[in-house]
């Protein structure tokens, strides 16, 4: 299971209701700031996640009204040293740009209020334990180096209880080796193994979160099956040529994706202040219904769908 916090959804720039794109994912004892747009560290703090363990920032492009919240979070930081690591992922030209905010503009030769890393990122693996893992994809929009993430849990094969007990398997740290794939051996002997105890492969939940992007067709591999698809949808068909003139999608297009892809649910989000929720919904749902359109500190869980 992950969970996401939406903490800006607006488009470019802030409307009454809405602020700068940011989100949160959170797994386990992991802690994801997906960018950081104007005005986050605040909605860290209405939310209720304040900033304690938030070491980890995945940005997606080098877009100011993505990146300009971490002056600001930078500077908080450098007052409460909350944490020892700040790690900073993203793209070559977006980090060049976050790199002169923090050291040119915020900290101005301070020294930095924690060790700060930065991972110049490329298509595929960032991260991963036994449970889940992160995995970086490219998207397109105006200018190189943007990327998506996705959040997927591993396989696990579900322990058996009834063929343990038939087995003589007792509980405790026997079933324990068994679920890590080892076998045991009985007190009378007998030999028992994984395969004897544990079910078929049951997929894990799977997030996919798309910032800013231009064109929806070479997302649809990674995008493909997934429990949640976190995407723009920052015009709507009626400017389509707006849209690809500013290298956005319409909220038909998101749709259009999520549908080709067999994405479970969509959520839509960089939401312009030209339209309302019901517009983009009225768009979006005849083409695939399954739709959200998250206000700013909207909270979900995002579990496999059956």
């Amino acid at each position: 299971m992950f969970e996401i916090v939406f903490l800006g959804t607006s488009a470019s720039a802030p409307s009454i209701h809405r602020g700068l794109p940011a989100a949160m994912v959170l797994h386990r004892e992991y802690r994801f700031l997906i960018d950081c747009g104007e005005g986050t560290q605040r909605q860290l703090l209405k939310s209720g996640l304040g900033f304690r363990r938030l070491d980890k920032i995945l940005i997606t492009h080098g877009h100011l009204d993505h990146i300009l919240g971490l002056g600001g979070l930078i500077s908080t930081f450098s007052r409460w040293e909350t944490i020892d690591t700040l790690e900073i992922y993203g793209g070559s030209q977006a980090l060049d740009r976050v790199e002169d905010l923090i050291f040119g503009v915020v900290l101005r030769g301070a020294n930095p209020p924690m060790r700060i890393e930065f991972f110049d990122i490329e298509p595929g693996v960032l991260m991963e334990d036994e449970f889940f893992q992160l995995r970086a994809f490219p998207v397109t929009h105006r200018g190189p180096d943007c990327f998506g993430y996705t959040f997927e849990e591993k396989a696990r094969r579900p322990f058996l209880v009834d063929k343990a007990e038939a087995l003589g398997v007792p509980a405790g740290p026997e079933r324990r080796q068994l679920v890590q794939g080892q076998s045991i051996t009985l007190a009378n002997g007998r030999v028992v193994h994984p395969d004897d105890v544990l079910g078929p492969p049951v997929p894990g939940a799977k997030l996919v979160y798309v910032g800013d992007a231009a064109r929806t067709s070479d997302l649809v591999d990674e995008v493909r099956g997934a429990d949640a698809l976190v995407i723009e949808a920052t015009y709507l068909e009626v400017e389509a040529e707006l849209a690809r003139e500013f290298g956005h999608i319409t909220a038909a297009q998101a749709a259009k994706l999520a549908r080709r892809a067999g994405v479970k649910r969509l959520y839509l989000t960089h939401i312009s202040r030209r339209y309302s929720e019901k517009e983009v919904l009225a768009e979006a749902t005849p083409i695939f219904p399954d739709v959200i359109i998250p206000r700013d500190l909207d909270q979900f869980r995002i579990v496999k769908e059956k």
